[in-house]
């Protein structure tokens, strides 16, 4: 697997696809993509997981993190999130939120992160805001050996 930076053009199809299928591509185009950090997970060459980061200030914000279905469940969503806390953390941000779909609150929360505030809807989907400091996060007890273990299994 590699993980690198990519245009965000190349996130469109993987956000369609998993993200709102019903909509439209450009649909798919957030404000602040331009300027936004884009990175993406190889498999083979193959594009299957994206995720974007917002920075203002020393904050940054998760969007747009989506893994093709075929690819689900292998660690590729842990291996390019931790890449992306590492990075974050050499960058010296100083914490990270984002809105998690609630049915998968669980898998940020093995990362550090914490519910915070009530559940909220986004349309017909159920929604938790979470976040964390960084500083907590990049020590979590989710430790890069678990994590290289799922990375290897999705090779």
């Amino acid at each position: 697997m590699e993980i690198k930076k990519v245009p965000w053009q190349d996130t469109i199809s993987i956000r369609h696809q998993v993200l709102w299928p019903d909509k439209t591509p450009e649909f798919c185009h957030v404000e602040g993509d331009d300027h936004a950090f884009h990175y993406g997970a190889f498999i083979h060459g193959k594009l299957v997981c994206v995720a974007s980061i917002f920075i203002t200030d020393k904050t940054a914000r998760l969007r747009k993190f989506a893994t093709l279905d075929e690819h689900q469940g292998k660690g590729i969503g842990s291996a390019i999130l931790t890449h992306i806390l590492n990075e974050l953390n050499s960058l010296e941000i100083k914490d990270m939120w984002f809105d998690a779909r609630d049915s998968v609150a669980g898998f940020y929360q093995k990362f550090g992160f914490d519910v915070m505030g009530e559940p909220f809807f986004k349309g017909d989907i159920l929604y938790v805001k979470m976040g964390a400091d960084l500083v907590d996060v990049v020590k979590s007890p989710v430790s890069s050996g678990d994590l290289q273990h799922s990375a290897d299994n999705a090779k």
